[in-house]
């Protein structure tokens, strides 16, 4: 099997500072008087695992245990404090989903504001743009401006963008829950028809049904340590007796 992405031993660390420094001169007196206290918070610890191609991976974990913070490190968003990442092959993270986005700018403007924050070309957003505006159902509001959008236009709108590629590898993070549930059955139907082509795809999710209808494989961190990756159904089961 070919492998398309290695986790070697990640450890990701925040500084969670708990004072409000105000100016340089005023850091300098902390730390010669060493009165400066940074309190490091492990998000990720050693976590190690690979994933090969086709695979599709529901990654679980109840809040706070690292699942974000592993994809943004997988999708090169944040960068390890200890360990690599190797990837092979176009990802499409989807992790939050419109960031790109500008509120001021009409849904056509950020069609292509976000496209560029993707990497993609004026000409590629032209090309694919009516198709965009077909899925995301907004014909008659993509003049307006996103700051008169509801967070599910929004969203339809970030979810008809990036999924406009065929990239080798999806990252998903919570967005099959946005929108209507007419619009999340169209979505999984569209990211569904994706996989068949082949993609490998890494799944975060708090549904579990979801998880077992998309995914072949499953893992779960816990406070950021992975403690389980394997076979869906029984990671799943595992799962269950961790959530009772």
């Amino acid at each position: 099997m070919e492998e398309v992405i290695k986790v070697n031993d990640v450890t990701m660390e925040f500084n969670l500072s708990k004072e409000k420094v105000d100016s340089v001169k005023e850091y300098f007196i902390k730390m010669v008087k060493r009165e400066l206290r940074y309190d490091r918070f492990q998000a990720l610890k050693n976590v190690s695992f690979s994933v090969n191609k086709g695979d599709r991976i529901g990654i679980l974990g109840l809040n706070g245990a690292g699942k974000s913070t592993l994809m943004k490190v997988i999708a090169g968003v944040f960068k390890p404090t200890k360990g690599t990442v190797e990837k092979r092959g176009v990802i499409a993270p989807m992790i939050e989903l419109g960031a790109g986005f500008d509120k001021q700018y009409t849904g056509a403007e950020n069609i292509y504001l976000y496209g560029a924050v993707l990497g993609h070309s004026r000409k590629f957003m032209e090309e694919k743009f009516d198709e965009i505006v077909e899925f995301a159902e907004l014909h008659e509001f993509i003049d307006v401006p996103l700051k008169n959008y509801s967070s599910g236009m929004r969203a339809r709108l970030g979810f008809a963008i990036a999924t406009v590629v065929k990239p080798d590898i999806l990252i998903l993070d919570e967005v099959l829950s946005v929108g209507d549930a007419k619009f999340r059955k169209k979505s999984e139907k569209k990211l569904l028809e994706m996989m068949d082509s082949g993609v490998t795809v890494l799944f975060v999710s708090h549904n579990l049904e979801q998880v077992k209808r998309i995914c072949n494989k499953a893992m779960i961190l816990e406070k950021g340590k992975l403690v389980a990756f394997g076979d869906m159904d029984e990671v799943v089961e595992q799962y269950k007796e961790m959530v009772k």
